[in-house]
């Protein structure tokens, strides 16, 4: 017999996927409001970037660390290794990247927003957290450490390069002066390094897991991120023109 947390832990995976199609249709209409995309007088209320990130990535890790105990597998080993590169991605994204930002910055960001990925954060916490604690089979997976250690080579080149390109781009904004091309590296190939890196580590993480919670993080990742990558490519070109490099692509190198 199902317990009533079988029935929410598929019911928030379906929601998930079921949510990834109008996300990536509406993406491509209207990206979200903040950074490059801000629009005067769209957002009514706004707040700090920094406290914006922090805000609405904090599920990840506290939700993770609540529902964590919780799980069979609790003090299995495997599953404290399985969730590290989880955990290891939002302690940069709640911790030090909106340390990183700048507190001048005159964009500021939507509230509704933040509240939408704080949301988002939380059902999600809850399905990898879940999954990885209490429902990933551990005791007769052949197969794990293969997964594990092509999906962590996988995780953390994306990582890599989402940070880097993320550092680039902090960079050009402390100097002043308005946007600024970016130059060096994977942005000579793409608009937004930075997406690309991050579907990479999710990507690897849905290898890792080899679950439906990771394939719909994944899938609802490509969701968000194609589309505002994208638009990010569109901006870049209507902003500088001729200057822009014409071989760059917005989010795949070589591909799209």
């Amino acid at each position: 017999m199902f317990s009533s947390d079988v029935y929410l832990f598929y019911f928030v995976i379906f929601f998930s996927l079921l949510m990834s199609l109008p996300t990536y249709i509406l993406s491509h209409f209207a990206s979200s409001p903040y950074g490059k995309h801000s629009r005067s007088g769209k957002s009514k209320t706004t707040i700090s970037p920094s406290i914006a990130w922090v805000f609405m990535e904090s599920p990840t890790l506290w939700l993770t660390f609540l529902i964590f105990p919780l799980g069979k597998n609790y003090t299995n080993p495997l599953a404290y290794i399985l969730i590290s590169p989880f955990l290891i991605h939002y302690t940069n994204r709640t911790i030090i990247y909106p340390l990183h930002l700048d507190k001048r910055a005159h964009n500021k960001f939507p509230l509704n927003i933040a509240v939408t990925g704080f949301i988002y954060n939380i059902l999600n916490a809850y399905i990898q957290s879940r999954y990885v604690s209490h429902y990933a089979n551990y005791e007769n997976d052949e197969w794990f450490w293969t997964r594990f250690r092509c999906g962590f080579f996988v995780f953390g080149l994306g990582m890599v390069i989402n940070v880097w390109a993320d550092g680039v781009l902090l960079s050009l904004k402390r100097q002043g002066g308005g946007y600024k091309i970016p130059r060096g590296g994977l942005f000579e190939y793409v608009s937004s390094p930075n997406y690309f890196g991050e579907i990479m580590e999710w990507l690897g993480w849905a290898l890792m897991t080899w679950s439906w919670a990771g394939l719909a993080f994944l899938v609802y990742t490509c969701s968000n991120l194609v589309p505002r990558a994208v638009s990010t490519h569109k901006w870049y070109v209507e902003k500088f023109g001729e200057d822009y490099p014409k071989n760059r692509r917005a989010v795949f190198p070589f591909l799209y």
